[in-house]
């Protein structure tokens, strides 16, 4: 179950903390995210994917998201 959210957020130049806060939730649970020891709901997800500026699907592969499920 592995992501790429770390490495999106790596190619966009933002820390951590930062990213954190643009999708409000706190760093140590976007560190959680990152290591696949949390998964992120479906709310957070699109979060993250618009902040990074790319899709559910490209940063959650092989996971069934809204965008690759055609449903919105």
């Amino acid at each position: 179950m592995s992501n790429r959210v770390r490495e999106c957020r790596e190619q966009a130049g933002l820390s951590q903390a930062e990213l954190a806060r643009r999708v409000h939730v706190a760093s140590p649970n976007l560190s959680a995210i990152e290591n696949d020891q949390r998964v992120a709901w479906p709310k957070l997800r699109r979060r993250l994917a618009r902040s990074l500026k790319t899709t559910e699907a490209d940063l959650f592969p092989g996971e069934q998201t809204v965008d690759s499920n055609n449903g919105g």
